[in-house]
């Protein structure tokens, strides 16, 4: 059966995550069903990324198999007329019978937003509301230690099943405006709520609460208690999704790869 690779953006505050689940709607389970219609038989997808419950998605790509007729770039307009305003296709296209929307990525880039004013939004909700001020430089001067390879070992949570820690991270910078500070990290893959747990430290720098030197004592250590606090999943928002350009032309060369679960 043909393979299609889809662009899916979603609001992800009303369901329990990514990935099907028995205990919640998840944003997998909608997009299915939507599928399953419109095919015309069972569907199932595969996500590039499992995103946690709370947890956006601008560019979540997604892959399935089909033995409906439907052009792939047809996909958005048939799907978005079945699935609820917080979830949307972007794009559809075909693929080789063997790409992988997981396994074959080659970058993810996350987004954490910070609203860092006294009183919240009515119309920025997708974001942490953090009413006391936060001192700026501090932060960009400790996310400075990020980029590279590393031992990321301190930056997960309990629970994860990542066989290996070690990760690159090719950009991590704050910027602001109006108060609203934006958080973006870029690398090669994810352990369990790192991009969650590096928002949580840098908003413990900002106010005084640990030392730029934070992520470097982590690295060193390899203890999470070197690091702060988790930071909820509102702000947490999967931005974009890199593959190498054989990806698309022959999937069979590259090397699978283990990847993360809900940064």
């Amino acid at each position: 059966m043909p393979r299609i690779l889809l662009t899916v953006e979603y609001d992800g505050s009303a369901y329990a995550g990514w990935q099907r689940q028995i205990n919640g709607t998840a944003v997998q389970q909608v997009l299915e069903e939507a599928l399953s219609s419109a095919c015309g038989h069972p569907v199932t997808v595969t996500g590039s990324s499992r995103t946690d419950a709370g947890v956006h998605a601008r560019m979540q790509m997604v892959h399935f198999d089909t033995r409906s007729t439907i052009p792939a770039d047809k996909y958005p307009f048939v799907l978005n007329n079945l699935l609820p305003p917080d979830i949307r296709v972007q794009a559809g296209r075909p693929v080789p019978d063997d790409f992988h929307a997981r396994f074959l990525t080659s970058g993810k880039t996350y987004t954490y937003r910070i609203l860092n004013r006294r009183h919240a939004s009515a119309l920025e909700r997708k974001c942490w509301h953090v009413p006391v001020p936060l001192d700026i430089e501090p932060m960009r001067r400790a996310l400075s230690a990020l980029p590279g390879t590393h031992d990321f070992a301190a930056f997960q949570a309990a629970g994860g099943t990542a066989r290996t820690t070690v990760r690159t991270i090719d950009q991590a910078e704050l910027k602001e405006r109006d108060g609203m500070l934006v958080l973006t990290v870029s690398g090669n893959a994810f352990l369990y709520n790192m991009v969650r747990i590096i928002a949580g430290t840098v908003v413990e720098v900002g106010l005084g609460k640990r030392g730029t030197d934070a992520f470097s004592r982590a690295f060193s250590s390899l203890d999470r208690l070197d690091l702060g606090m988790t930071a909820p999943p509102d702000g947490l928002e999967l931005t974009e999704v890199r593959y190498p350009e054989k990806a698309f032309t022959d999937p069979a060369s590259l090397r699978w790869h283990e990847e993360e679960e809900m940064p």
